[in-house]
């Protein structure tokens, strides 16, 4: 009970040490700072303290984005924290979620350490805890992220149709294909939407309608999106360009009726599964009985 106490205090201690650091009125600011307003060095900046929270950010960041990194990778996550961020429109950056992975992390272990103590487990079962529960809260952290993009990208899936053929008639209507992009944009709703408001965005920043499409391709990663935005691609060239793309969305409605056959018929063989079982077990069972009385009969005989 007291090393519990203790480890409690500590925490405390330092949960309040990074408070109180950040906090203009305790965290005084240095003399150099104080003066540069008067030495034409404009505004104060002030510089973290020794031990804050932005300091520990600095510090723990780059260390958490690399570590994450590797350890995504050993358990299969391949693609990029940074496009699957982009993808979903997180408000958070690449080293933000790092440090709030470790932060987690770091909390399953003070938890299940604290729950050891308190319980008295054994010491192997302790140790199998302290590093499984860091494990698992990072697992769980990255599998949220990567649920996320999957379900971006079916809903991106599911709404291309529609937008490519909504697409098609603004264009043979007379529209530019930039004037398009952001009447859709600003007149539907959902991730196709969301999405074209950023190639807007990105086109007023100053790239070209394709070549800000191809980045929005690239951060989509879906299949129907690299089509499209290829036959968007010609729109300098072709002449009947909303015929191109109404055949394209077309194919693309194709394609998810064919996947949705597939899925149907998949379920519908997995529902054969447990009427199998449960008549397979029983038949079994009734097997067995007369086949061990037999071998009784004859072992004894």
């Amino acid at each position: 009970m007291i090393r519990l106490v203790a480890l409690a205090a500590l925490a405390c201690w330092v949960g309040l040490t990074l408070v109180l650091a950040d906090l203009g009125w305790f965290a005084r600011t240095p003399l150099t700072e104080r003066l540069r307003p008067y030495l034409g060095g404009g505004g104060v900046d002030r510089t973290p303290a020794v031990l804050s929270v932005a300091s520990l950010r600095e510090i723990v960041g780059p260390v958490a984005v690399s570590a994450g990194a590797r350890l995504a990778r050993v358990f299969g996550v391949n693609e990029e924290l940074s496009i699957r961020l982009t993808r979903i429109h997180a408000a958070v950056d690449v080293q933000g979620f790092r440090v709030r992975q470790l932060g987690w992390s770091a909390l399953a272990l003070v938890v299940t350490a604290a729950t050891a103590i308190v319980a008295g487990l054994p010491a192997v079962v302790a140790l199998a805890g302290l590093a499984a529960a860091p494990l698992l809260a990072f697992l769980i952290t990255e599998q949220q992220v990567a649920r996320a993009s999957r379900d971006w990208q079916d809903r991106l899936s599911r709404e291309l149709p529609v937008a490519a053929e909504q697409l098609g008639m603004l264009l043979g209507a007379g529209y530019s294909l930039r004037g398009a992009l952001d009447r859709i944009a600003l007149r539907s709703t959902g991730c196709i939407a969301t999405d074209l408001a950023i190639v807007g965005q990105r086109i007023r920043q100053g790239l070209s309608d394709v070549d800000a499409l191809r980045e929005w391709a690239e951060i989509a990663r879906v299949d129907g999106v690299d089509r499209l935005v290829g036959v968007l691609a010609l729109n300098q060239e072709a002449s009947d360009l909303s015929r191109l793309i109404s055949e394209e969305a077309r194919a693309i409605r194709r394609d998810h009726q064919r996947q949705l056959i597939e899925a149907i018929e998949r379920r519908s063989q997995q529902v054969w599964i447990p009427v199998t079982v449960a008549t397979l077990v029983p038949g079994a069972l009734f097997l067995a009985v007369p086949f061990l009385e037999a071998m009784r009969f004859f072992t004894e005989g």
